[in-house]
């Protein structure tokens, strides 16, 4: 008898215990669900529309691939303006570049000349001083209230002073360069040493691949911060062309040995330009050099992509973390962006609208292509909610939350957008494109005409004079919003 009870005693607390271990596993699936999602931004420098892997053989992507693979490509994504500072200010902000007060470049024109300064001339220079207004809320401030770890490795260009640097915008952690671009290996930009660590300028790490140091520091931080939500933006500077005086190396991108020999049927090349307007008898990359360059430091970049997305996966993050990658603007130099009219700097679709890809398992169909007007106005509404974060009540915002519409779940509500560059303008209301600049007026309908080829300004001048109303009711509002340094006058 003693021995039945003891049996029956024996069950009773074996399921007790198995039910209070079922209990405390419900309790971690319930917290795991419950925990926000990461998000992983991913920008590059100037890379062109048609490059990627999956859309053009002789480029070796391997990693984006596999981003487009279990995600979404978009073919229909627009940066806020043409060139790096502005773009940059724009989706970090939800805000066009007229209304955060940054549109356009915080650099200097001299080394474009030739020109070194001397460290007392740079100090007061513009790009030194200048910097995004103190004002504008940028999205690591939003998500850090939700208890978010944000970190910045590689590209900032909003500032180089203390007051406008990452950490005084909500980042927690940055490692990179200020500036709009560096030689890859000296990190200076034309003689300029521009490297920080959080608020502090260093050389500790000069000679070193910059895509190498944003790799290091990004597996540094996963591994430092896996275990909490984390908002990791990764802006590399790739493919953009290395800012050097030499004219052999300002010429072109740069890349590791590794990578050229990865593109054996493009040979590394020099020829002498004797009336080269800022050098005498100056030697420069051939076209070809240029290419091999800039192909192969895109597969550097990606073979660091590639890292971070596999430290995800050790972590078991893959599914909990939203990754968006995208270029900052459309391609320069060699890019291809291919069926696309124009580049960088312009306002034609190619120095506009960029590469786009976006990952989230089981929450945004794999393999397939959006087709909807989005941009990148779109970022900071669709991270704040995707952290459940709430927008300040008196915040503008041009953007919208995009995630319903990467899923399939609506058509994107963007019916417009609007872009000036100085004497560059640009609308674009549902199809129609219209563009003003030093060469004339055009009239696009982009529904059928996609490369911008045929002018119909002549043929529609009530479609055009639509457009040209729209144009100006923008920059009305623009202009009657609250103003905001450093270009505005007030």
């Amino acid at each position: 008898m003693k021995s039945l009870i003891r049996r029956r005693v024996a069950c009773v607390v074996c399921l007790l215990s198995s039910g209070i271990t079922l209990l405390m596993m419900c309790g971690n699936l319930q917290g795991a669900e419950q925990r926000l999602p990461n998000i992983l931004l991913i920008v590059s420098d100037d890379q062109g529309y048609n490059d990627l892997g999956v859309l053009r053989k002789d480029l070796i992507t391997p990693h984006l691939d596999r981003l487009a693979r279990e995600g979404v490509r978009l073919t229909n994504f627009y940066m806020a303006w043409p060139a790096c500072t502005p773009s940059r200010g724009a989706f970090l902000t939800g805000r066009y570049p007229q209304r955060n007060g940054t549109y356009d470049m915080f650099r200097n024109e001299a080394p474009d000349y030739g020109y070194l300064y001397t460290p007392e001339e740079y100090a007061v220079t513009f790009e030194r001083i200048g910097g995004m207004d103190t004002r504008e809320i940028l999205i690591p401030r939003i998500l850090e209230q939700k208890g978010y770890r944000c970190a910045l490795f590689g590209k900032w260009d909003l500032g180089s002073l203390k007051r406008y640097l990452p950490l005084a915008r909500g980042f927690h952690d940055f490692y990179g360069f200020v500036n709009t671009g560096i030689d890859y290996f000296t990190h200076e930009r034309y003689g300029v040493p521009s490297m920080y660590r959080n608020n502090e300028p260093t050389t500790a790490d000069r000679g070193t691949y910059i895509t190498e140091l944003i790799q290091r520091e990004a597996l540094r931080f996963l591994r430092e911060n896996h275990d909490r939500p984390f908002f990791l933006y990764l802006a590399f500077n790739a493919p953009h062309n290395a800012s050097n005086l030499n004219p052999r190396i300002r010429s072109a991108p740069q890349a590791p040995e590794k990578y050229l020999r990865m593109y054996p049927h493009l040979k590394e090349e020099y020829t002498s330009v004797p009336n080269h307007p800022y050098w005498k008898n100056a030697e420069v990359p051939t076209r070809q050099t240029r290419e091999l360059f800039y192909l192969a430091s895109i597969t550097a970049m990606d073979e660091a992509i590639g890292a971070v997305l596999r430290e995800l996966d050790r972590f078991q993050l893959t599914e909990n973390t939203f990754v968006l990658f995208f270029s900052d603007n459309g391609g320069a130099g060699p890019a291809d962006n291919s069926p696309l009219r124009g580049h960088k700097g312009q306002l034609f679709e190619g120095g506009i609208r960029v590469c786009a890809l976006v990952r989230y398992p089981n929450r945004i169909p794999a393999g397939t292509v959006c087709d909807e007007f989005l941009s990148g106005l779109e970022v900071f509404p669709t991270f704040a909610q995707l952290a459940d974060a709430t927008i300040p009540p008196d915040l503008k915002l041009d953007g919208f939350d995009m995630l319903p519409v990467l899923q399939g779940q609506k058509n994107s509500p963007r019916e417009r957008m609007f872009w000036q560059r100085q004497d560059w303008k640009a609308a674009r209301v549902g199809t129609w494109k219209w563009i003003q600049n030093r060469g004339g007026e055009f009239l696009f309908d982009l529904a059928t005409d996609v490369g911008e080829t045929k002018n119909l300004i002549e043929e529609l001048p009530t479609k055009a004079q639509e457009l040209r109303e729209a144009f100006q009711q923008w920059q009305a509002e623009m202009e009657a919003a609250e103003p905001r340094g450093p270009f505005r006058d007030f």
